[in-house]
């Protein structure tokens, strides 16, 4: 029993837990000051980030921590908030569309100096441009291995579809 643990896979699930939950909670600190909660945010990015700055509803839940249903109850919340607005698929009738509005990219551009400057601070910033490397290509196979879904909807997988 007590080699299992002292088991190397224990202690890298349970750095990269910690390290993650530090992380949010700096994030969340920050956000909270623009209105935003952890989850509008990644919304904003991930429509920001793809074509036509628009992403099908399915593909956005599927990009997301979120359910179909609660993906829905986000946008509708945003979309009252002016910071997302929905559009009709036209293809197909059962489809529609969450689009970032001027408004959503407003915030959206306000916010990230600071997060982008807790980015540095807290995990790019204490790695090395090599680490940062192997650091980022092992993030996207575990990420492509545990949550395949986190980039449907993207033309190009390697960058637009990391948060």
């Amino acid at each position: 029993m007590s080699n299992q643990l002292e088991d190397p896979r224990l202690t890298a699930a349970g750095l990269f837990a910690e390290a993650f939950q530090g992380l949010n909670q700096r994030f969340a600190q920050q956000l909270e000051r623009y209105r935003l909660s952890g989850v509008e945010f990644e919304v904003l990015m991930r429509l920001a980030r793809s074509p036509m700055q628009r992403l099908r509803m399915t593909d956005l839940a599927g990009q997301t921590s979120l359910s179909t249903s609660g993906c829905t109850r986000v946008v509708d919340r945003m979309d009252r908030d002016g910071l997302v607005r929905r559009e009709a698929c036209d293809t197909d009738r059962r489809s529609s569309y969450a689009v970032i509005t001027e408004t959503g990219m407003a915030r959206l551009n306000e916010v990230l100096p600071g997060h982008l400057e807790l980015i540095q601070q807290w995990f790019t910033g204490l790695l090395t441009p090599a680490q940062l490397d192997t650091t980022l290509d092992s993030l996207r196979r575990i990420r492509d291995a545990v949550h395949p879904c986190a980039t449907a909807g993207t033309e190009e997988t390697s960058s637009v579809g990391a948060a």
